[in-house]
């Protein structure tokens, strides 16, 4: 195949490209929005009955032991959930008696650089990563920044987007926050 043939091909496969980033661009902005709105239970319905929610805790290590920055499933993680560990979660925040969330947090979430991982040869799945930033105001005066990358795998069932996997990795090794009683 020429160059230019492979350039003709690349092209044509462009609009099914951006359209599937547009498709996962939308599906965050909608689970950001639920998330601000503290809309919890709208928010487990976008995710996969089987899903794995990991957020490794990053340690500061030599440059050239990058690789060991963060730890891996089945070590020490800030979170190793699956859906119903989040259900419950989601339930005692409602309770109105988790001491963390009462009075409620007020969110605002920024979700940027979204990238599409895979080449799109499954329609219904599709590997994701994102950047984000969440602020948190609690009280008066208690206030938290969450920075970091999250890498997804998410899947098309009934015609709608479901996060199957999320890793979530903050971009920081101390958690400077008073607890983590939110979702990313």
């Amino acid at each position: 195949m020429s160059a230019v043939e492979t350039s003709t091909a690349a092209a044509a496969a462009l609009p099914a490209q951006i359209l599937r980033w547009w498709e996962i661009q939308q599906f965050y902005n909608h689970e950001a929005a639920l998330l601000d709105e503290r809309r919890y239970e709208e928010w487990l319905q976008l995710l996969d009955p089987g899903i794995l929610y990991l957020m490794p805790i990053a340690r500061n290590v030599r440059r050239d032991q990058l690789k060991n920055e963060y730890t891996r499933e089945g070590q020490t993680c800030w979170f190793d959930e699956g859906y119903e560990t989040l259900a419950k979660r989601v339930a005692q925040i409602k309770t109105g008696m988790h001491w963390i969330e009462e009075p409620a947090s007020r969110f605002s979430r920024v979700v940027a650089n979204v990238r599409i991982l895979d080449d799109g040869s499954h329609p219904d799945e599709c590997e994701a990563e994102s950047r984000f930033l969440v602020y948190q105001n609690r009280l008066e005066d208690q206030v938290a920044l969450f920075a970091g990358s999250r890498r997804d795998i998410l899947r098309r069932t009934d015609g709608q987007w479901r996060v199957a996997r999320r890793e979530i990795r903050l971009a920081q090794s101390t958690l400077l926050a008073k607890a983590l009683a939110l979702f990313f």
